[in-house]
């Protein structure tokens, strides 16, 4: 059986063995594998951390001011917020296959980590990377921006506490850490975000509708009840004919994909009742100008992946 206390205190100990000198920073994204590194690592390094927040444009609804409102105003960290919606866009422009969209991210977002590196004067780089990230980067699944993403003449020393646990485990030592539910609990997130939730190009009126159709669906899923693994939309490159009011349109589709997981190696699709389907429809097609067809994803993992890219 996992033992929580255990590994944090041997998580603490190999940072504290690995980090002999210097700042460290750590990129923060407020999901629970990155925070949970960040407060192992603030736990041992103090304000020799300093957890960088990259606002690459592509996050949840809100997301900025949550992670601000926990862990800069609540936990008391080093807190650095790199406004970067414009480069990581025109580093994506034109850009459509999912493994090009995945590396140039983890690219854009090392470039900006050695920056702020060099700006504090930094000589480590600490990830929350867990095993399913590079058993799927390696396995040629897909390719994991913390993985795949870093560059080979990276600068910064990697430092990855959690490499060898699996999102269980790591939703076990956040609770142990005292973790916000909101935190501990939170449903996985892509590195490279809603980037990876539009299929095709990347342009901030997409992003805006995937953006606005994710909000939904979590708010949908949560006042339901239900509590899926992972619960997202995606906006798919194609427009589907459709009808709003007496005039035929020609909109946007979104996918809507629920799954139910333990560790992410294998997912079933979430049998979510035929009511809570049709409030999240309507709400998206109502609410989101330019949508005109909804639709649910039963596919389990094999044969498709959790995300669709």
């Amino acid at each position: 059986m996992f033992d929580a206390e255990k590994f944090i205190e041997e998580a603490k100990a190999q940072i504290t063995n690995q980090v002999k000198e210097g700042r460290t920073i750590i990129g923060l994204s407020g999901g629970v594998d990155s925070s949970v590194a960040a407060v192992l690592g603030h736990s041992v390094l103090s304000d020799r951390l300093v957890a960088v927040f990259v606002d690459h444009g592509f996050m949840r609804k809100g997301e900025e001011e949550e992670i601000i409102k926990v862990f800069q105003e609540r936990l008391g960290m080093n807190l650095r917020v790199v406004k970067a919606q414009e480069r990581f866009f025109e580093a994506l422009k034109g850009t459509e296959d999912p493994e090009k969209k995945r590396k140039i991210v983890g690219k854009v977002f090392i470039e900006v980590f050695e920056e702020e590196a060099k700006r504090v004067d930094a000589k480590y780089l600490m990830q929350g990377t867990i095993a399913p990230d590079w058993i799927e980067s390696s396995g040629g699944i897909k390719s994991h921006h913390n993985v795949a993403g870093l560059p080979s003449g990276m600068v910064l020393e990697l430092v990855e506490p959690l490499r060898d646990l699996y999102k269980d485990e790591v939703r076990i030592v956040a609770r142990a850490l005292g973790l916000p539910e909101n935190i501990s609990e939170r449903m996985p997130f892509p590195g490279p975000g809603l980037a990876v939730r539009i299929i095709g190009e990347v342009t901030p009126e997409r992003v805006k509708i995937v953006k606005e159709a994710n909000a939904i669906v979590e708010e949908e899923i949560k006042k339901a009840g239900l509590m899926p693994w992972q619960a997202f939309a995606v906006l798919f490159r194609d427009k589907s004919v459709g009808v709003k009011g007496d005039i035929r349109d020609y909109g946007h589709t979104i996918a809507i994909r629920a799954v139910e997981s333990v560790d992410a190696m294998t997912a079933v699709a979430m049998d979510i009742p035929w009511g809570v389907l049709k409030t999240i429809q309507r709400r998206i097609t109502g609410e989101i100008a330019g949508v005109t067809r909804v639709l649910y994803d039963v596919t389990d993992k094999p044969p498709a992946t959790i995300e669709f890219e």
